[in-house]
């Protein structure tokens, strides 16, 4: 019988996206997640009994029999950190042989981006778990810079001339799918930051969004007090906006500027640009055109 890859936040973003590549080439899957009927229907894919990362029991029962597991980072929160070690201790309980998991750039003990330190406690706990890991260290989202935009076609934060090499979530389940997929042991204690073709300012992104908007999009460059005072309005607890905060400082910073050749390498495509993102997700930007153009 073919290994079976467990799929960990099958019904999101990047969980999802890796699980259909997986089943496109009929590899045996197992996805996970809170709510079965959420996940998608896929060919060789089987749903297993629902579970949380912070319930060790439950993550053991749905990894019994599971070789690898694509282990998608936790939804940030201030215990994730002890979440990740709840799931990791129970793949390993269950016999799973393999870990890869999704980082980020950066990550260490004292990144200025706050959640970019839960990263590195994940990984130091993995290491010490199970030899055969890999790490995927995303960069920001390109989806992220159209979302961020206000409907006032300001794009506002403390991140400087400082520069981000964005990167899309199709390339990072592109390269998810193929280090998976790989049984070489290639990949084996590897890791590999995910990032876009180039590195760009948010006053380049924002003239950017200007061209395929047709309208001006801006950037204001914010002082960490203005920062936290124009996200005060959000009702999100202060942990959440230090992390939106520190997100942005640890562009000015340039702990997300480094281009990485990971993408290519591991996928045999380029990586996904600003502008290319842009133009094929029209729907991403829909909010900042005039009523009735967004719908």
């Amino acid at each position: 019988m073919s290994p079976v890859i467990a799929v960990t936040g099958a019904s999101g973003s990047i969980g999802g996206r890796v699980a259909r590549r997986l089943s496109a080439t009929g590899a045996a899957i197992r996805l996970l997640g809170r709510d079965p009927a959420r996940l998608p229907e896929l060919p060789g894919a089987v749903a297993a009994p629902p579970c949380s990362y912070g319930d060790g029991e439950a993550m053991r029962r749905a990894l019994d029999g599971a070789d690898t597991l694509f282990l998608v980072s936790a939804h940030e929160a201030p215990d994730r950190v002890r979440e990740h070690r709840t799931a990791v201790d129970a793949a390993v309980a269950a016999g799973v042989r393999r870990i890869v998991y999704t980082s980020f750039v950066g990550a260490a003990p004292a990144a200025t981006f706050t959640y970019a330190r839960d990263h590195w406690h994940t990984e130091e706990y993995i290491r010490a778990s199970l030899p055969r890991h890999t790490f995927l260290r995303d960069n920001f989202y390109l989806a992220a810079f159209p979302a961020m935009t206000g409907k006032d076609g300001v794009l506002r934060g403390p991140a400087g001339r400082g520069r981000v090499a964005a990167v899309a979530h199709d390339d990072i389940a592109d390269a998810a799918a193929a280090v998976l997929l790989d049984g070489t042991g290639a990949h084996h204690g590897r890791v590999y930051d995910l990032t876009g073709p180039s590195a760009f300012s948010l006053a380049e992104a924002a003239d950017e969004l200007s061209r395929v908007t047709g309208r001006e999009v801006r950037y204001v460059p914010e002082s960490r007090e203005e920062a936290y005072a124009s996200r005060a309005g959000y009702g999100a607890e202060e942990w959440e906006v230090t992390g939106w905060v520190t997100s942005y400082e640890a562009m000015a910073t340039g702990e997300m500027a480094a281009v990485s050749d990971a993408v290519p390498r591991l996928t045999g495509h380029p990586a996904q640009s600003l502008h290319a993102y842009l133009t094929a997700h029209p729907r991403s930007y829909a909010h900042l055109l005039p009523d009735g153009q967004g719908a």
